[in-house]
């Protein structure tokens, strides 16, 4: 019987600090986007892709012009 009267305080003060763990987190925008740090482990770094692995896009090639069509103005 002894030891309900030490588990009943500390329980309620395990409730408490669980409590103010949570409310801190929630207010730490911890639980703002919880799908982007899921889909972010299946995507690929692009440091990890070596240069001759690495498609080149439309966009990317028209830019790629563009820029040497510039580079040759200059000169």
């Amino acid at each position: 019987m002894d030891i309900i009267l030490m588990l009943i305080p500390a329980a309620l003060l395990f409730s408490i600090v669980a409590l103010m763990v949570f409310r801190w987190s929630v207010k730490s925008d911890q639980y703002d986007d919880m799908q982007g740090e899921a889909y972010r482990i299946l995507m690929d770094d692009e440091d990890m892709i070596p240069d001759s692995a690495k498609r080149t896009s439309a966009r990317d090639l028209e830019k790629q012009k563009h820029e040497g069509h510039s580079k040759s103005e200059a000169d």
